[in-house]
């Protein structure tokens, strides 16, 4: 997603994000999950495509997420489902991260 299509968000301090604890951002009205990993800091949306539960509230295992309600998981990084009860992959967001600032990167409009 090229920049001049993102709306850049402020969500959380980079050094608040404990490795593999999920955080919830409310921006506008997308509900945002930021995970920090290994690798890096990855958000998606946070609402399970399955029962519509908070992916911040489930547990990291790796790069996916779980969802807390009925164990549905989505990678962090691409937002692809890779477990069953959902079929439907969620929305992945780029991130950027400016001194200790994280941004998300939502779509205009």
């Amino acid at each position: 997603m090229a920049d001049q299509n993102v709306e850049w968000h402020a969500v959380a301090k980079a050094s608040e994000l404990e490795a593999e604890e999920p955080e919830f951002a409310k921006v506008g009205d997308t509900l945002v999950c930021v995970v920090r990993l290994d690798d890096g800091i990855y958000a998606i949306n946070d609402v399970c495509t399955h029962e519509f539960a908070q992916l911040s509230e489930g547990f990291v295992d790796g790069c996916e997420i779980e969802c807390p309600l009925h164990q549905a998981r989505f990678n962090l990084k691409t937002g692809k489902c890779t477990e069953l009860p959902a079929e439907d992959d969620v929305a992945s967001y780029p991130v950027k991260v400016e001194g200790d600032d994280v941004y998300v990167g939502l779509p205009k409009g």
